[in-house]
């Protein structure tokens, strides 16, 4: 696997950042000038304060979104500060732009104190209409994302939910094409951080309807200690929560422990874990979803030496890539155009399967649409904003039956 660094740096060096802002229309004249500016903008100025609501026809917010991050988990690469991060941060404003049209912001700030997170944030929120969150640890990333649910926009973490989403999607399809059961499956997630526990959540599905989604058999989830299991006494009170709805049969040890009999090994955690024999100790034709940044859990001629049945990784050079860039584009492209308040666990699942969708004809190299392809964003898109609709038939329907004439 080739190593990308030094091409990275010197493209990152040429362009001095990756994005830039650009004018949507002419300023060349005095009539331009006094359309966009003094005194002609006044009057879009005075609509807006007689109705808020006009912002998002009026400005840039209707088709803004705000990349948040603290720099505290960023990558593979941990705690390097708001600064360090920035090249991330811009990278996913290129992709939100590139896939799914919409305008986004790298916002790094310099604090990792929760409090002053949400409050900021909060401040912030008038000029964008959807909050991207980035590289934020766990567990603090959890509570931000809550606590921020009422702006009245999208709030989303993509670190949990795009990452999911996408997962989800690749074993929709590998169950397809090994003609397993996604309600069969008995899953071990390495990696107890916020991509790892929403993955359990969306797999074991949490808030979901049951005749929607049928959850995966069992989940097990692994931290740096080992099996999370009930007799550990390190455990903190989220980890605690988790054992409320996995490890059901109280499995105990290592990850390779975990994996004995499994259906699938799902890796958010870091390089050269596994190795073939681990993958022989699995369920016939293992699923096996790799995706430590840079290098994998195992490399997947190595786990496919050891009986995968279909391997995906987190890397752009090889096959079945589970990357978040077939998830969040769409997702808040569907949310702005519908002008959804919130992404909901019924809009996430949507985006699973329309990613699965896009999938043309299945093969052991092709369970995941490519990062490249320009279709996906519009149908998860598509799919996120019929989601929206539902859950307000849904919530509309709730309040008759609780509120009868």
């Amino acid at each position: 696997m080739k190593d990308y660094s030094r091409e990275s740096l010197a493209l990152h060096e040429e362009l001095r950042g990756k994005i830039s802002v650009e004018l949507k229309t002419n300023l060349s004249t005095k009539k331009d000038l006094t359309l966009c500016y003094s005194p002609g903008v006044a009057e879009p100025c005075m609509q807006i304060a007689n109705d808020p609501d006009k912002a998002w026809t009026l400005t840039v917010k209707g088709n803004m979104v705000a990349v948040i991050s603290d720099g505290s988990a960023v990558l593979g690469l941990g705690n390097i500060g708001p600064l360090a991060a920035m090249p991330v941060m811009e990278g996913k404003a290129m992709l939100f732009k590139k896939f799914g049209g919409v305008d986004a912001f790298p916002i790094c700030l310099d604090t990792q104190d929760t409090e002053e997170l949400i409050r900021t944030i909060r401040l912030l929120a008038p000029t964008f209409g959807g909050i991207n969150l980035e590289d934020i640890s766990s567990p603090r990333c959890f509570e931000i994302e809550e606590r921020l649910q009422d702006l009245g926009i999208p709030v989303f973490h993509d670190d949990q939910h795009g990452t999911a989403i996408v997962t989800v999607a690749g074993l929709i399809n590998a169950c397809k094409l090994l003609g397993k059961k996604v309600e069969d499956l008995r899953v071990v997630i390495n990696g107890a951080g916020a991509a790892g526990i929403a993955i359990a959540n969306l797999l074991l599905g949490k808030d979901q309807d049951p005749d929607v989604f049928k959850p995966v058999k069992e989940v097990i989830l692994c931290d740096t200690k080992g099996v999370i299991h009930r007799d550990r006494k390190d455990l903190n009170s989220l980890k605690q929560l988790l054992l409320t709805y996995t490890n059901p049969n109280n499995i105990k040890g290592t990850v390779r422990d975990a994996i004995e009999g499994a259906d699938v090994f799902i890796g958010v955690s870091s390089e050269n874990i596994l190795n073939a024999d681990d993958i022989r100790t699995m369920a016939k034709d293992p699923i096996i979803f790799a995706m430590a940044n840079p290098n994998p859990e195992i490399a997947p001629a190595v786990a496919y030496a050891g009986g995968a049945g279909v391997v995906g990784t987190g890397r752009s050079d090889l096959p079945n890539q589970v990357n978040n860039v077939l998830a969040f584009p769409g997702i808040f492209k569907g949310a702005l155009e519908i002008r959804a308040t919130r992404i909901t666990p019924r809009m996430k699942l949507a985006a699973a399967y329309a990613i699965a969708d896009a999938v043309g004809e299945l093969s052991r190299d092709n369970i995941i649409p490519s990062s490249l392809n320009m279709g996906v964003a519009d149908k998860v898109a598509e799919a996120v904003k019929a989601a929206w609709l539902d859950e307000l038939e849904l919530n509309r329907l709730m309040e008759v039956v609780n509120h009868p004439l």
